[in-house]
């Protein structure tokens, strides 16, 4: 039964609904973590320490936040497949381009394929450079984020990565929102404006709360 979904469209972009919400959930607590920098070094480090302590004493040291890394790796890889899957899907259905265009889609809506290449990248960089230090600027320093935070934001080419990427998500969040609701059924002509207006509302939120780190590194809030 789970593979005849699956293999339905209407089972992938069920999937790619989920899946996206799930991210959705995890940006906007990530963001609110994240402005938690601007409260100065003690409380944004005591707050990434306090992410590894969460359970505790039922859930040994780290337990919860591997759990939520597994769920979000999850997420993110069934949202890529499926994505991928449905747009090949749609190719060999309409193997040849329209004689007359369709209707002008929102610039979101045309920038989702790419968008969602470059979040994959970015998701790979911001691995390496703030949790594992790899491609890090200057000397990561480990349980302090804090720091490493400030040496990411110092240098050009980190801000230009990370507020290109969070542009990108803001477009994402955009379009994906509302295409969510229309797939899980939340979507009607009544509330097509309502959900419109959340989704633009979920997307400038984000991005801004995500460049204001950026941003107040920049201007020297954050130092």
């Amino acid at each position: 039964m789970a593979r005849t979904v699956w293999d339905s469209t209407v089972g992938k972009k069920t999937v790619m609904a989920v899946s996206g919400l799930i991210m959705l959930l995890y940006l906007v607590v990530h963001m609110i973590g994240n402005l938690k920098i601007f409260f100065g070094a003690g409380e944004f480090n005591h707050y990434a320490h306090w992410l590894r302590t969460v359970g505790e004493p039922f859930m040994h040291y780290e337990w919860t936040l591997w759990v939520v890394r597994v769920v979000l790796v999850v997420a993110v890889v069934a949202h890529a497949v499926s994505a991928y899957q449905l747009s090949r899907r749609d190719i060999k259905a309409r193997p040849t381009k329209y004689v007359h265009k369709k209707a002008r889609a929102s610039y979101a809506t045309r920038t989702m394929r790419w968008g969602g290449v470059i979040l994959a990248l970015f998701i790979v960089w911001h691995l390496l450079d703030l949790t594992t230090g790899t491609v890090h600027s200057g000397g990561f320093e480990h349980g302090k984020p804090y720091q490493n935070v400030v040496d990411t934001f110092s240098i050009w080419y980190g801000n230009t990565i990370y507020i290109v990427a969070m542009l990108a998500v803001g477009l994402h969040i955009r379009h994906g929102f509302w295409s969510a609701a229309q797939t899980l059924g939340a979507g009607s002509r009544t509330r097509d404006r309502a959900l419109k207006t959340t989704a633009n509302a979920l997307a400038l939120l984000l991005t801004a709360g995500f460049v204001a780190v950026p941003v107040g590194v920049m201007t020297g809030v954050v130092s």
